[in-house]
């Protein structure tokens, strides 16, 4: 028996790799925050056939991925593929973004993936097999502005799922990292930011993609048989991407002119709100003075 663990696997990608996965005649583990929604997963599952069970799992925290390896090992005394995919959004400026954010995404986006990595290695060394995939996103690779600690975490799980590549190559353990653009999903829900309604912009690019997390998780899959390291699902952003390696120059530029505008009307746009909301009082208390 094929089998798979996939954490954030309640809702979004993580469910579409769940379904894809368990097509493929793996027993799916659904490793999620989210426990209602992941033993509804789980149900659904064992409905189509699929041998699967739930594991509520927060990804920072070392003592429940060492509880989900005590669970896996009972379950099914071993583990082939690791997803890690449970990830957290965050927007602004890098003046405005405070500490207290940049530690929760970094917690649950780089520190949750290496414990992940961390905690289920050792069963993959020990039968010299095993494959490890790790969600990161397009952010890691083309860093756009006022995104600064999303970009960050993102590209440090890229860092990470390339040292692993080389690191655990002598033992036949495979890694695939994916990046992917913007496809309807649910990221928006828990999203962080300073800038207001950047989060009704993200969906509506999400909304216009072509892109489905159905398409990525059968990429995913795909990469995984093929051993691919990058997974790349989005065309326009791959040839960014290999524009950035060929010209740097050249993609900060256009970034620049694209991005960075956006970014100022945007916060033009706040700027001059804030204004007009000051306004009134400011001519109400210039009365008074005239009244008194």
């Amino acid at each position: 028996m094929k089998t798979a663990i996939i954490t954030g696997g309640a809702s979004g990608l993580g469910l579409a790799m769940a379904y894809e996965f368990s097509s493929h005649g793996y027993a799916i583990c659904i490793a999620d925050i989210q426990e209602k929604q992941g033993r509804e997963v789980v149900q659904e599952l064992q409905a189509r056939g699929t041998a699967a069970f739930f594991f509520k799992l927060d990804v920072t925290q070392e003592s429940q991925w060492l509880a989900l390896k005590d669970e896996v090992l009972k379950q099914w005394g071993n583990v082939d593929v690791v997803i890690n995919n449970a990830g957290v959004a965050a927007a602004g400026l890098i003046e405005d973004q405070s500490v207290e954010d940049w530690k929760w995404l970094l917690d649950i986006n780089v520190l949750g993936v290496a414990l992940g990595c961390k905690t289920f290695t050792p069963l993959m060394k020990a039968r010299n097999t095993g494959y490890l995939i790790n969600v990161a996103s397009m952010a890691g690779l083309l860093h756009a502005p006022s995104m600064a600690s999303y970009n960050v975490s993102k590209a440090g799980v890229v860092a990470l799922s390339e040292t692993l590549k080389v690191e655990l190559s002598s033992w036949d353990i495979g890694v695939s990292v994916v990046c992917p653009a913007f496809f309807q999903t649910n990221l928006t829900n828990t999203m962080r930011t300073t800038i207001p309604g950047v989060s009704k912009t993200i969906n509506r690019w999400m909304e216009g993609s072509s892109v489905t997390a159905e398409d990525v998780a059968k990429e995913v899959y795909q990469g995984m048989s093929s051993h691919r390291f990058y997974v790349l699902t989005h065309t326009k952003e791959k040839l960014l991407w290999w524009l950035k390696r060929v010209s740097p120059g050249l993609l900060h530029s256009l970034i620049s002119r694209t991005a960075g505008k956006q970014v100022r009307k945007i916060m033009e746009k706040v700027s001059d709100e804030s204004l007009k909301q000051s306004e009134p009082s400011k001519t109400n208390s210039d009365k008074r003075k005239v009244a008194s």
